[in-house]
C-alpha cells in the first residue's frame, strides 16, 4: 500500500492510496481457495473444484468483495499509520472510468482511490486554575415558601357544584358542537368536557364565552381559531360552538393540616412544609448551577480560539435549522411573522452551531487529557431517570436506548459535559454571592426566552 498526501490546507487533508494489482490478486486467490471447500459444482467432488475454474465462474463477483473490504481496511490503516484524527468519516472516491474499473476487476491494474477529510484541530487547553467565577446563590424566603405551599394545595384542589353563574377559575362541564360556515368539523364535538375557566386550555375566546353561564344554559360561543393553529384547515377560521352547560363547580382547596400531609405520603404538616422548602431550594440551586455553568462555557469559548472543521459546523447547523424550520411550519409561521428575516436567523444559528462545535471539542479534549469517563452505573442511572419520565412505558424506553447506540450516545453526552464542568470548577476559584430570588431567577427567564447559545 502506498500513501501520498495530495492536500494539506488548514484542517483539510486528502490522501491518495494505491494497492498493487499483485496484492489484490493474492487476496482474491485466498478467497477462492476458501470458497473451494464451500461450493458444490456439478461434475466436481466437494473440495476438488480447481481454483482456476472458480476464478472463471466467480472471479469478478469475489473481486468486488475483495475491493470493498480492501478499501475499508486500507483506509483505516492509512489513518492509523499517519496518526490522523478525522473529524468525520472520510469521503472516499474511486475512479469512475469504466475501462479502468474493468482492468482492476480483471486483476490487470492497481487499485487507487482518494480519501478526503478534515482533522480535529490541535487544542491547547488553558490553565483552568486561573479561572475565577462568582456563583449567585439564593435561599427560599417566607414568601417563596408560602407560594410553594399554595401551589401544592392548588394541585390537589377539588370542585363542588354551585347554583350560580360561572366565574373565573370555576370548572364548567359542557357538551359542545362546533360548526364552520354551518358545517360540523372533525374534532369539534365532545360530551361531558370539563373546562376550567381562565386556564387557556381552549382556543382564545372560548372560555371567556362561558363566563356568566349557569347549569342548564344552552348558548352559542363564537370564536376564531389562531392563524398558527396546528390543524391547517381550521387555522384562522371563525367557528360557532353550540354549548350545553351541564354543571358549574367552584374550586375548593384542601386545608393545610396533618390529614392533608398524610394524603401526600408525609407524616404531618411540618414534614410537608419541610419537603416543599427542600424542593424549592433544589430548584434555586439548579438555576444557580446553570448560571455558573453558562459563565464557565462562555469563558472556555472566549479563551480557546481555533479553526473549526467545516463539516462538523455545517452538520450541527443543519440539525438546528431543520428543527427550527419544522417547528415554524407546524405553527404556520414565517420569519416575517417573528419580526426577522431568514438571512438574520441563518447568521444567528450559524453562530450557535459554531459555539456548540467549539465547546464540544474543548470539553472532549479536557475530558480526554484528564481521563474523565462516564461509568456504566452513571449511564444506567440516567436511563432509569429517562424511563421514569414515561410512566407505564419504562420498559419500552429502556429497550429503545439499549438498541440504539446513537440515542445512548446522546444520553451520555450531557453526563460527560457535567463531569468536565465539575472538574473545571474544582480547579477554578469560585466565590459565592447571596442575591434575591428575583435576581437569580431573572437569569433563568432570559435563558427560556431563547438565548440559545449552548
Amino acid at each position: 500500500m502506498q500513501i501520498t498526501e495530495t492536500t494539506n490546507s488548514g484542517l483539510k487533508r486528502e490522501l491518495k492510496v494505491v494497492i498493487g494489482a499483485e496484492e489484490l490478486d493474492n487476496k482474491l486467490e485466498a478467497r477462492l481457495v476458501d470458497l473451494k471447500d464451500k461450493v458444490q459444482i456439478k461434475g466436481f467432488r466437494p473440495g476438488k473444484v480447481p481454483v482456476t475454474h472458480l476464478r472463471k465462474m466467480y472471479g469478478r463477483s469475489v473481486m468486488a468483495e475483495v475491493l470493498q473490504e480492501t478499501v475499508s481496511e486500507t483506509s483505516r490503516n492509512a489513518l492509523t499509520e499517519r496518526d490522523e484524527r478525522p473529524a468525520f468519516e472520510p469521503e472516499i472516491k474511486l475512479t469512475e472510468d469504466k475501462e479502468e474499473i474493468d482492468q482492476i476487476m480483471d486483476g490487470k491494474a492497481d487499485l487507487a482511490y482518494t480519501m478526503a477529510f478534515e482533522i480535529l484541530p490541535e487544542i491547547e487547553i488553558k490553565d483552568m486554575s486561573t479561572y475565577k467565577f462568582e456563583k449567585l446563590v439564593a435561599e427560599v424566603d417566607e414568601k417563596e415558601h408560602q407560594r410553594g405551599i399554595d401551589q401544592v394545595l392548588e394541585g390537589r384542589v377539588d370542585y363542588a357544584a354551585v347554583e350560580r353563574e360561572a366565574q373565573d377559575k370555576d370548572r364548567v362541564t359542557i357538551d359542545f358542537l362546533g360548526r364552520i360556515d354551518g358545517e360540523a368539523f372533525e374534532g369539534g364535538a365532545a360530551e361531558d368536557t370539563p373546562v376550567i375557566l381562565g386556564q387557556g386550555q381552549f382556543i382564545p375566546g372560548f372560555e371567556e364565552g362561558l363566563l356568566g353561564s349557569k347549569a342548564g344554559d344552552e348558548k352559542d360561543v363564537t370564536t376564531t381559531f389562531p392563524e398558527e393553529y396546528q390543524v391547517e384547515a381550521l387555522a384562522g377560521k371563525e367557528a360557532i360552538f353550540e354549548v350545553k352547560v351541564k354543571e358549574v363547580a367552584e374550586p375548593k382547596a384542601p386545608e393545610l393540616n396533618d390529614e392533608f400531609a398524610t394524603s401526600m405520603g408525609l407524616e404531618n404538616v411540618d414534614k410537608l412544609k419541610e419537603a416543599v422548602k427542600e424542593k424549592l431550594q433544589e430548584e434555586l440551586d439548579t438555576v444557580s448551577k446553570n448560571r455558573l455553568k453558562r459563565e464557565l462555557l462562555d469563558k472556555l469559548e472566549e479563551s480557546h480560539q481555533f479553526e473549526l472543521p467545516e463539516k462538523l459546523v455545517s452538520s450541527e447547523f443543519d440539525a438546528i435549522w431543520g428543527q427550527l424550520t419544522t417547528e415554524m411550519a407546524q405553527k404556520n409561521k414565517s420569519f416575517e411573522d417573528e419580526g426577522t428575516t431568514e438571512e438574520e436567523e441563518r447568521k444567528k444559528y450559524q453562530d450557535i452551531a459554531e459555539r456548540r462545535v467549539r465547546l464540544g471539542l474543548i470539553v472532549s479534549e479536557i475530558g480526554s487529557k484528564n481521563e474523565l469517563k462516564i461509568s456504566d452505573e452513571e449511564v444506567q442511572q440516567a436511563l432509569i431517570n429517562k424511563a421514569s419520565q414515561f410512566p407505564g412505558q419504562e420498559r419500552q424506553v429502556l429497550t429503545f436506548y439499549q438498541q440504539n447506540p446513537q440515542a445512548l450516545a446522546e444520553l451520555r453526552a450531557p453526563l460527560f459535559e457535567e463531569k468536565v464542568v465539575d472538574f473545571i470548577l474544582e480547579l477554578a476559584s469560585v466565590s459565592e454571592k447571596k442575591v434575591s430570588i428575583d435576581e437569580l431567577t431573572k437569569f433563568d427567564e432570559e435563558e427560556n426566552d431563547g438565548e440559545a447559545k449552548e
